[in-house]
């Protein structure tokens, strides 16, 4: 370990991070269950080292733990992360880049991963976030904050790149991305749908997995800017 790497961990003030390599963090100082993933070259900043490594990622102020085993990964950053700021309409022209990265992902072997935000393998809200971050632009990194995050938008308005959200009335617990013509295409999990990225539609209509998340359909919602961190 470097004496710059150790030394921070035993003052968590001293900063921000690089990561070198794809990292997993974790939900619990146990690091035993995958909370997201950092892919290379994403910020991060130690919040506490008493006992273990807490970290909070930059670009979506996501917390996790971080394993011991992965600090020599981790390069002390000279200069900090600053969001970027996108217009409407900047966002409306990348569009077709963040759809392309979607069906690129879905030609990949890939199977449903929760906490996945790293190729091939994605959650739900994971494989959304990581195709708006190709572009540059960043969204919160959980379904329901990404509802909370977009512009509401009804059905009717629906256009491709449009973010679509399912779960109970009380709470968003999947995401999609719209195609056109009713299709969408989304990772989903073994037990209620394709175990990977694929395609369905808004149909009571279609197959069986379309229209069991049909029935957990909540609305829809806009991307129109990108996520900045909360200041510290």
């Amino acid at each position: 370990m470097s004496p710059n790497l150790k030394s921070t961990i035993q003052n968590p003030e001293l900063g921000e991070y690089e990561c070198l390599a794809d990292l997993n963090l974790y939900d619990s100082p146990k690091c035993d269950r995958l909370a997201t993933q950092a892919a290379a070259r994403r910020h991060l900043r130690v919040i506490s080292s008493v006992q273990d490594v807490q970290v909070c990622l930059c670009e979506d102020d996501y917390p996790g733990w971080l394993s011991l085993s992965d600090l020599s990964l981790l390069r002390p950053c000279t200069i900090p992360y600053q969001a970027r700021s996108f217009s409407e309409a900047e966002i409306k022209k990348l569009l077709p880049e963040v759809i392309a990265f979607t069906q690129k992902a879905m030609q990949q072997t890939n199977y449903y991963l929760w906490g996945g935000t790293v190729g091939p393998n994605y959650d739900c809200s994971g494989l959304m976030q990581a195709a708006f971050a190709s572009v540059g632009i960043w969204l919160p990194r959980d379904a329901y904050q990404q509802e909370g995050f977009t512009q509401p938008i009804s059905l009717a308005q629906l256009q491709p790149g449009d973010l679509i959200f399912f779960g109970s009335s009380q709470k968003a617990t999947h995401v999609g991305l719209y195609l056109g013509d009713d299709c969408y295409i989304h990772s989903s999990g073994k037990d209620q749908g394709r175990n990977g990225i694929g395609l369905d539609r808004l149909s009571e209509q279609a197959d069986e997995v379309s229209q069991s998340y049909y029935r957990q359909l909540r609305g829809a919602g806009r991307v129109v800017k990108s996520y900045e961190p909360q200041k510290r």
